[in-house]
């Protein structure tokens, strides 16, 4: 029989493989010469009866905004990221996401693109207890010495752990060792040197170099560090000079130190800014003039007391700033009053004796 009179046979798929010995089956149609005939072809073309997928029936599908989640995998150039997110971005504080990451969005930014103030006061909590801090620095130096050490050991940590929270770096345990360790120093060298304003300087000095040296051997950015440098001695700084009271006159620190309580107080009342910054000098000359007999300084106790509340508040004002927390106002909105007073009334009490 010839290849011609073999009947025909069921199509077989051709797997690509052949039993030992034999040749591969041509396909249906196929000649020996290798070329297809195109009629034997046809019928055993496979003829689709199903439905098809019209491209042409359906719309095409709208572009989109980026997923602000997914946006970060597309590689496009990075969208202008606005200064208040809105919709859910808004509850977290952050902006959308973008190629370079997300960047914080403080609250005071948010504020000032909606045109409201930056700064909320501490309250009258906070000042409640900068006066009792300030009375008792107060009733300390009429003691003596060594008593006036006690709250002012207490203002010196609360200023090195309050400017730490103020600038958003909590915890920062290191620098805040550092800052009171400061502190420390310089009351001791205003003892030893006799309560020598020289000690104050020295010791901001050496703090300086010793907080340079370590942020220098730390591996975090360049910007972080530059930032925790600042804060590191800022920091230091305002708890070192906050031992002025311990190189003041008792007399002094006694006025200084009621001044500051009153004005804060005062600060704290529900009144205009303007209205109440005049209360609070007020209110500090006063208690200046109610103390000053008791003190020995009579009347120029009112001029005293006026120049340690206009520090106090510069202080007041500053704890104020960027939207602080509640932990903020407890600790920085407590302290700085009374710290940024210190020199004032150094330098008054020195003048005025």
């Amino acid at each position: 029989m010839t290849m011609n009179d073999q009947p025909n046979r069921p199509h077989q798929p051709y797997d690509g493989y052949a039993p030992y010995g034999q040749q591969p089956q041509a396909w249906p149609g196929q000649g020996h010469q290798g070329y297809e005939d195109p009629q034997a072809a046809q019928q055993y073309t496979q003829q689709w009866q199903g439905q098809t997928w019209e491209t042409q029936n359906h719309q095409p599908v709208p572009a989109q905004a980026p997923d602000p989640e997914t946006a970060i995998l597309t590689p496009q150039s990075p969208p202008r990221r606005p200064p208040a997110p809105s919709g859910a971005d808004a509850g977290t504080g952050y902006g959308p996401a973008t190629v370079g990451g997300n960047t914080r969005v403080t609250d005071a930014q948010r504020a000032r693109a909606e045109g409201r103030s930056p700064v909320i006061e501490p309250g009258m909590q906070p000042a409640a207890l900068t006066a009792l801090l300030g009375l008792l620095l107060a009733g300390a130096a009429a003691v003596g010495t060594y008593a006036l050490l006690v709250p002012l050991v207490v203002l010196q940590a609360v200023t090195a752990a309050g400017w730490f929270r103020l600038n958003g770096m909590w915890p920062a345990r290191q620098g805040i060792a550092l800052g009171f360790a400061g502190a420390l120093a310089a009351d001791a060298a205003l003892l030893v040197s006799g309560r020598s304003p020289a000690a104050i300087l020295g010791t901001i000095g050496v703090w300086v170099l010793l907080a340079l040296v370590l942020q220098l051997r730390s591996h975090a950015d360049p910007d972080e560090r530059m930032y925790g440098l600042m804060a590191t001695v800022a920091a230091s700084a305002l708890a070192i000079v906050a031992g002025g009271y311990l190189a003041a006159a008792a007399d002094a620190v006694t006025v200084g130190a009621v001044a500051v309580a009153a004005a804060v107080l005062a600060r704290a009342l529900p009144l205009p800014t303007p209205a109440s910054v005049v209360v609070s000098l007020l209110a500090a000359a006063g208690a200046g003039i109610a103390a000053g007999p008791v003190t020995g300084l009579g009347t120029s106790g009112a001029l005293l007391g006026a120049g340690a509340a206009a520090c106090a508040l510069i202080g007041h004002r500053v704890a104020s700033y960027d939207y602080p927390s509640r932990f903020v106002h407890f600790t920085a909105g407590v302290a700085l009053p009374l710290a940024a007073a210190a020199p004032a009334v150094y330098v008054l009490g020195r003048a005025l004796a």
